[in-house]
């Protein structure tokens, strides 16, 4: 799988499980992992169906724009489901 995916903005109070950094920026599913109980609702003892993990990779110039060094390097970060959407096509 290799769908081009933006992580939410959202910016929530409380225990969650994106990085402030990737919110807003859009990478590629490079696998998914497998799904897990909610993590963000087990920290509050919640009921917490399962999510889907997968892992996202970002280039530099993904994450920094222009002021990345190294534009071509990548981050691989695992974001669940929850925080993911389908980036639009680029233009």
């Amino acid at each position: 799988m290799s769908a081009r995916v933006t992580v939410s903005a959202r910016m929530p109070i409380g225990h969650v499980r994106a990085p402030a950094y990737l919110r807003g920026k859009t990478g590629t599913i490079e696998r998914s992992i497998r799904p897990f109980p909610d993590p963000e609702r087990l920290a509050y003892g919640q009921p917490a169906t399962p999510v889907m993990l997968h892992r996202v990779r970002f280039t530099m110039a993904d994450v920094w724009g222009p002021a990345a060094e190294n534009p071509d390097d990548t981050i691989d970060a695992e974001i669940y489901e929850t925080w993911l959407s389908e980036a639009p096509d680029a233009p």
